[in-house]
């Protein structure tokens, strides 16, 4: 069975730092690509960034372009992002999910990510 487990939301200051983390199990973890998406209350989803299953290549969507890095270690099936210059526009619900050629077909649950003074 496939399963997506996200950790590491929280609340934080404006500019502030969090990592998120998203236990895989299930699946051949390299062999696939990861991405994160966020839902902001009102909004719908929001792509932020992907990586290839072998790591060596990432995307970022322009509104976290140099803040955010997404990672992955393939030896603990754990994909990552880390957040920096957090901005009370991030505030959302994040997501890590499984691509499967144009497809997001598993999803985590989500982990709740605040940004507020």
């Amino acid at each position: 069975e496939v399963q997506l487990v996200e950790s590491g939301g929280g609340m934080v200051q404006p500019g502030g730092s969090l990592r998120l983390s998203c236990a895989a199990s299930g699946f051949p973890f390299n062999s696939y690509d990861m991405t994160w998406v966020r839902q902001a209350p009102g909004k719908g989803p929001e792509w932020v960034s992907a990586i290839k299953g072998g790591g060596g290549s990432t995307w970022y969507a322009d509104s976290v372009k140099g803040r955010f890095t997404i990672s992955r270690d393939n030896a603990k099936n754990t994909l990552y992002l880390q957040m920096n210059s957090l901005k009370p526009e991030d505030t959302a619900l994040y997501y890590c999910a499984r691509v499967n050629g144009r497809l997001y077909d598993y999803w985590g649950q989500g982990t709740q990510v605040t940004v507020s003074s």
